[in-house]
């Protein structure tokens, strides 16, 4: 049963000393999403929510997002051009906790809505930019994640195989992506800082600008590609102009490299889906996940023909992928307080991203 707005307002009194709440309402719709959650009003015009995990899943995600929210020091946070949540005060109920956040302005953007140019599109590469510039070295004093090129190789074809023991995977994913793994020219990367799961619900937006960055339980030191792929979900021109704001901003070029990389991590969130299915046991996600892969084939046709190494021809695009994902049964369904549609990925711990705005 969820729990109630009023009942949310008296943990956050708990969790945050001197916390005073004038007002309190829902932020979740009858609790069915993976947190129950309220937006609250203090006596001091603040404006926090506080969000109680309801599944196992979202506790694991709630306590690596606040992992790496610590992290993000006052320092590290300085370097960034927009917000990053505010962890207040926790509190313990029902064998979980309570986590109280500072509200964070700004709306959720749709892919499918960012025009082309310096705007907005412009504005997200920047915001991922600095991202990728920070300095690595606090990454690893957290404790969290630190992949070098050749370990997000390993990992990468780690994923291929593991999917490919399942019998489940058409040939000729199987073979396309392997021929990807074996292109030496492919994984030749500088790692960076990355948040590792973004799309574009993980961006706040106020006007043409990016006011803040949402969901960081996949914080790490990995290949930037990660969080570039679901920019090529927009138009094509979007895209182009994200893609060089980012790559003006980091001073590289987001050559060919970045694209087949970037599309590989796309298709491969199907296979990711279907060992998440077969290890929760969940035979409505296998199937979903098997019909999936089917639908990839028809797109990409032969890997001789599309390859993902060296010649890369038309593939498929994420908004493909993003199209087979939205309709993904249980757990994998948007949170009710905040997404605003597009790919939401199975990141390498199986976590799932969450809000903390309107």
């Amino acid at each position: 049963m969820a729990r109630s707005h009023l009942t949310l307002a008296a943990l956050a009194t708990s969790a945050v000393p001197g916390l005073e709440v004038s007002g309190a309402r829902s932020f979740t719709a009858g609790g069915a999403g993976d947190f129950d959650s309220a937006l609250l009003s203090g006596r001091d015009g603040s404006t926090s929510i506080i969000r109680v995990p309801t599944s196992q899943a979202a506790e694991s995600e709630q306590s690596a997002d606040l992992v790496a929210l610590r992290a993000l020091t006052t320092g590290i946070r300085s370097r960034l051009p927009f917000d990053v949540p505010t962890f207040l005060g926790q509190t313990p109920v029902g064998g979980t906790r309570a986590i109280v956040y500072g509200f964070l302005p700004g709306v959720h953007i749709d892919v499918d809505d960012v025009p082309p140019g310096d705007g907005l599109a412009g504005a997200i590469g920047h915001a991922i930019a600095a991202i990728h510039t920070l300095p690595t070295a606090f990454v690893g004093e957290a404790g969290l994640p630190v992949l070098s090129a050749p370990e997000c190789h390993t990992s990468t074809t780690s994923l291929i195989e593991s999917a490919a023991a399942t019998g489940l995977l058409p040939s000729a994913l199987r073979d396309r992506w392997r021929e990807a793994s074996a292109d030496g020219a492919l994984w030749q990367f500088q790692p960076t800082v990355i948040n590792g799961a973004l799309t574009a619900d993980s961006f706040l937006v106020e006007g043409e600008s990016i006011s803040a960055v949402l969901g960081w339980s996949a914080l790490r030191v990995g290949d930037p590609a990660r969080d570039l792929h679901w920019l090529l979900a927009m138009n094509s021109d979007a895209a182009e102009s994200a893609l060089g704001a980012y790559g003006a901003a980091r001073q590289v070029t987001t050559d060919r490299q970045f694209t087949q990389r970037a599309m590989l991590y796309a298709e491969l969130e199907v296979a990711r889906w279907l060992l998440h299915g077969r290890e929760v046991r969940n035979q409505s996600i296998v199937d979903d996940a098997v019909e999936m892969l089917d639908g990839l084939v028809d797109r990409v046709h032969t890997n001789v023909a599309n390859p993902l190494s060296t010649a890369t021809g038309p593939i498929m695009a994420v908004s493909d992928v993003e199209a087979m994902l939205d309709r993904t049964p249980g757990d994998r369904s948007a949170d009710d307080y905040g997404h605003a549609g597009g790919m939401k990925p199975v990141t390498d711990d199986q976590s799932e991203r969450s809000s903390f705005s309107e």
